[in-house]
C-alpha cells in the first residue's frame, strides 16, 4: 500500500511552508514518527513526523515551497524493514566499458585583434562613468571595436578590490530560509509601519544581586534545580509596570485602539534556527518560579526546535536581553503588533553617585521602544521609571517585604 504524505497545517492563517532539510534519502526504510523532515513557516521551524513505517519515496526538494496539504514524499507500506534497516537497493546493471574514440584535435585558438590606437581608450561616455566609478581605465578590458572601452564594459566593470594576499576570496550564495525572511519583513515593516521611539535609563542591580545570593541557592533546592535569574525579577516589574501604565500594553487595529487587562510577556530566546518569541501567558498572575519555569521550557523547546506557532502567538509586550551577548546599549525593534519592547543589556560596574558620594555598582542601561502613535512620551518615560523603581526596590515592590513567601522557599 502506497500513503500520501501530504503537509499539516502548522497553525492557523498558515497555508505555506518550506522544505528545509530532509533528514532522509529516497529509498530509506522509515519507522511510523520518525522525524523525515525539517519544514520552515513564516513563524517556526517544524518536524514532520512519518506517518507510518516504510520505504519512502521523496517528491519534494530541499528550499521547495510547497503548499498546506501538497504531497511531499510517498510511504510503500507494505515493504519489508531490510536487514539492519537500510532501504533495498535495485540491482545495478553492470555495463560493458565503452571504448574510447580517438578525440580530434582541439581547434587552435584564434590569434589575438593587433593593437590600435583604440584599444584600452574609453569612449567619452564611458570615461565619464568609470571617473564616477574611480576605475582605471588600464583594468578594463574593451569590446569594442579595434579594443575600445564602450559604454556598456563601463557599467558592468568593477571597482579593484586591492592587490590580492594570497588568502581565499570565495563567496558562498545561499537561500535564506523562509522563517528568516519572514523575520526580514515584519522587521522592515516594524520600522516603516511605526512611528517608533527609544527611551533608556540606567538601573543599580545591587538590590537584585544581594537577593539572588542571599536565596538562590535555596531557590534551587527547593524547586528541583529551577535556577533564579533575572528574567524572573523584570517580567514582574514589567507587568507591574504595564498595570500603571496600560496605554503601553496596547496595540493599534486599524482606527481603534485594543487595550488589554492581561500581560502575555514575550521572551526572545535563542534557537538553533535564529531568534525565537514565545509568550508567558498571563504573567502578570505568576510567581517568580512559575516565571522561570516557565522560560525554562519554552528556551528548551526552542533550543530542542519543538517549539510551536501556538507558542509564539500573541504577546502584548516583549522582553529581550541583548545583555547576554555583550550588549552595552542597543534600540530593540518593536515586535508587531505589539506597541513597546523592552531591552536589557550587560551589567558593568561602574561609579555613581549616592548620597553625594562616589560608589561602585553594577549597571545595566535598560531600553524601551515604543510605537508613538498610541503611547504617548509620558506614558514611556512613566513606564520606564516604573520598571527602574521596581528593580531598584524589588523588596518593597516586587516581593511585598517578605522574600522567602515570594520566592516559595
Amino acid at each position: 500500500m502506497i500513503l500520501e504524505m501530504k503537509v499539516p497545517s502548522p497553525g492557523e492563517s498558515i497555508t505555506e511552508v518550506e522544505i528545509a532539510t530532509w533528514l532522509v534519502k529516497d529509498g530509506d526504510y522509515v519507522e511510523k514518527d520518525q522525524a523525515i523532515a525539517e519544514v520552515d513557516s513564516d513563524k517556526a521551524t517544524l518536524e514532520l513526523p512519518a506517518e507510518a513505517a516504510g520505504i519512502i519515496t521523496l517528491k519534494a526538494e530541499e528550499g521547495d515551497a510547497v503548499k498546506v496539504g501538497q504531497v511531499v514524499c510517498l510511504i510503500d507500506t507494505g515493504a519489508a524493514k531490510p536487514e539492519g534497516g537500510a532501504a533495498p537497493k535495485a540491482e545495478e546493471k553492470k555495463e560493458e566499458p565503452k571504448k574510447e574514440e580517438p578525440k580530434a584535435a582541439a581547434p587552435a585558438p584564434a590569434p589575438a585583434p593587433a593593437a590600435t590606437y583604440a584599444t584600452g581608450a574609453p569612449s567619452p561616455a564611458a570615461k565619464k562613468i568609470l571617473d564616477e566609478k574611480a576605475i582605471d581605465p588600464a583594468t578594463v578590458t574593451g569590446t569594442g571595436k579595434g579594443g575600445r572601452i564602450t559604454k556598456d564594459d563601463a557599467v558592468n566593470a568593477k571597482a579593484s578590490m586591492g592587490t590580492p594576499t594570497g588568502g581565499s576570496r570565495s563567496e558562498e550564495r545561499s537561500k535564506l530560509s523562509m522563517l528568516r525572511r519572514k523575520v526580514a519583513e515584519r522587521l522592515v515593516a516594524a520600522k516603516n509601519e511605526t512611528a517608533m521611539l527609544t527611551t533608556f535609563n540606567e538601573v543599580n542591580m545591587t538590590p537584585i544581586n544581594n537577593i539572588r545570593n542571599e536565596y538562590k541557592d535555596a531557590f534551587k533546592a527547593k524547586h528541583g534545580g529551577l535556577g533564579l535569574g533575572y528574567m524572573s525579577f523584570f517580567t514582574k516589574a514589567v507587568t507591574r509596570a504595564l498595570q500603571l501604565f496600560p496605554d503601553v500594553n496596547s496595540m493599534i487595529d486599524g482606527d481603534y485602539k485594543v487595550a488589554y487587562d492581561f500581560a502575555d510577556i514575550s521572551i526572545a530566546v535563542s534557537g538553533p534556527k535564529g531568534l525565537m518569541v514565545p509568550v508567558v501567558r498571563n504573567a502578570e498572575t505568576l510567581t517568580f518560579r512559575g516565571i522561570e519555569a516557565e522560560i525554562k521550557r519554552l528556551a528548551l523547546r526552542a533550543r530542542d526546535g519543538q517549539i510551536t506557532v501556538d507558542d509564539m502567538t500573541g504577546g502584548t509586550f516583549t522582553i529581550t536581553n541583548g545583555g547576554v551577548f555583550g550588549s552595552m546599549l542597543s534600540t530593540p525593534i518593536i515586535n508587531p503588533p505589539q506597541s513597546g519592547i523592552l531591552g536589557m543589556h550587560n551589567i558593568i560596574e561602574r561609579p555613581i553617585a549616592v548620597n553625594g558620594k562616589v560608589e561602585i555598582h553594577p549597571m545595566m542601561y535598560v531600553a524601551l521602544s515604543y510605537d508613538h502613535r498610541i503611547i504617548d512620551g509620558r506614558e514611556s518615560v512613566g513606564f520606564l521609571v516604573a520598571v527602574k523603581e521596581a528593580l531598584e526596590n524589588p523588596m518593597e515592590l516586587l516581593m511585598d517585604n517578605n522574600p522567602k513567601k515570594a520566592l516559595e522557599l
